[in-house]
């Protein structure tokens, strides 16, 4: 049996206590998972600040070249895993068996995970707007344009409370250790296959393990990481990000609310936009904070929904191995049913409509002993404060929104990323003023196209450094 230790500064730990991570359609064990507690993240954050001082060890250059090397060796090598090894292929198995998503999605999240460590410097670079990095691992120096700047990291560690849902969001975290920052990681309990495989992958290219902890646990562990360490990045629901909206200390990565808006100006022409929209709702099954939850348009939103919800009721589950499989299952059947649920509670507000019923094959909701599927669904939206207007669900559900163009900054609230199609130069100037904005589109992007060399949800730069002013007195000769 598959035995996966706590680590704890690089160092395997046995704990009493162990999880086991289950095959999400049989129940067959795959894996015991060692159990920490937040005791012992309060003990050994004690030795946080040794994290940086062992990667301080070494030149920051050499950081990204030994990142460039654990891309090749996550992607590619045998890598050691608990009390036995594994290959790229068995990750991706069991990945799969235990989150439910496709073996093909889990391939192509190796494969942005891989770009992103094989590309550090062009991202770095991106990151810290051309820095020179040699400034970040003296704390000063001067910038290209000869101006002399300090930047100061305001954490030794970086602590994560990692999700389960989609292994894509592991690329916001890999900057730290060319960054000299060290990693106090809390796996995702039906997903701890990521943080392991990367940690295994750091450390066989030569990165100390004094900078890596691993923290497997329950809820009370994630409290001690959020709690300990003095930089922290959640993802969860809205609920943690509004916990954690006044605490400078904590970046949460939550529900992205993509939308994709159409300008009066190129509405008419919506046909030639179908498969952006459509990619956009359904890449990686929907599962992305930067899929798109909503398109709005002020005309044409009857056709809009209607051919969507042609193309997407086609989506069918499949099996997890099928190399074309669009649909990821919920391992836990109530999470499914009560999405369901609170989407036929939606229904019947009387502005809004489902339009992929009368092309879907059976019901939205398909249920199984151990697991369940949500099918693509389509809501047509007449008024813009309907609650489906304004909800995100972790599978391809869009709401197409009726709404005047000069309403639609306005209404659309925060928006993680937003394409809006136009070509009518006054809105774009509005949109990129809109302060609910974070990553904006304009033209034809898909809401899930994204450019590593540009963050998408915060800069982790400005998050773990922070500038202050710097006067260094040259020492006076000697006479």
């Amino acid at each position: 049996m598959l035995e996966i230790p706590v680590i704890r500064w690089g160092q395997p730990y046995e704990s009493l206590e162990k999880a086991e991570v289950v095959h999400f359609e049989t129940g067959e064990k795959l894996a015991e998972i060692h159990q920490a507690n937040g005791g012992l993240v309060k003990m050994d954050m004690r030795k946080a600040h040794k994290a940086r001082e062992a990667l301080k060890k070494i030149d920051i250059y050499e950081l990204v070249e030994m990142c460039a090397k654990a891309g090749d060796l996550y992607m590619n090598a045998t890598l050691p895993l608990g009390n036995s090894t594994q290959t790229p292929e068995e990750f991706c198995k069991i990945q799969s068996a235990s989150t439910g998503l496709p073996e093909n999605m889990c391939a192509g999240n190796m494969h942005k995970i891989a770009f992103v460590l094989k590309n550090m410097k062009e991202i770095l670079d991106a990151l810290t707007r051309g820095l020179p990095l040699e400034i970040l691992q003296k704390g000063y120096g001067m910038e290209d344009r000869g101006v002399m700047v300090s930047y100061q990291a305001t954490s030794p560690t970086l602590g994560l409370v990692l999700p389960s849902n989609s292994p894509g969001v592991h690329t916001l975290w890999l900057p730290c250790i060319p960054m000299q920052i060290g990693l106090v990681l809390k796996p995702g309990s039906s997903e701890p296959w990521t943080p392991y495989r990367m940690a295994s992958a750091f450390m066989e290219a030569g990165i100390p393990g004094e900078a890596i902890s691993l923290y497997p646990g329950p809820h009370d562990v994630g409290g001690a990481v959020t709690e300990e360490c003095e930089r922290v990045m959640i993802f969860g629901g809205q609920a943690t990000v509004d916990k954690y909206a006044s605490n400078p200390n904590v970046q949460v990565h939550g529900p992205g609310f993509s939308k994709i808006l159409l300008g009066d100006d190129v509405v008419d022409q919506w046909e030639s936009y179908l498969d952006l929209m459509v990619d956009s709702v359904l890449a990686n099954g929907g599962r992305s904070c930067i899929n798109a939850s909503a398109i709005y348009a002020s005309r044409h939103t009857n056709e809009i929904a209607d051919a969507l919800a042609q193309r997407l009721a086609k989506v069918e589950p499949t099996l997890m191995s099928d190399p074309n499989a669009q649909l990821a299952a919920f391992a836990n059947p109530d999470v499914a049913q009560a999405m369901n649920d609170q989407i036929e509670e939606g229904l019947k507000e009387g502005s809004v409509t489902e339009v992929t019923a009368k092309y879907r094959n059976g019901d939205r909701l398909e249920k199984h002993e151990r697991h369940a599927f949500l099918k693509p669904t389509v809501v047509l939206a007449t008024d813009p404060s309907a609650t489906l207007a304004n909800t995100e669900y972790m599978f391809p559900f869009v709401s197409v929104v009726e709404c005047p163009q000069a309403k639609m900054i306005k209404t659309i609230g925060q928006t993680l990323v937003c394409t809006a199609l136009t070509d009518n130069e006054a809105w774009s100037a509005e949109l990129v003023n809109a302060m609910n904005i974070d990553r904006l589109n304009i033209g034809e992007v898909k809401t899930v196209q994204l450019n590593w060399l540009q963050p998408h949800e915060g800069n982790i730069v400005d998050f773990l450094f922070r500038s202050r002013a710097f006067q260094n007195q040259p020492p006076q000769a000697v006479h």
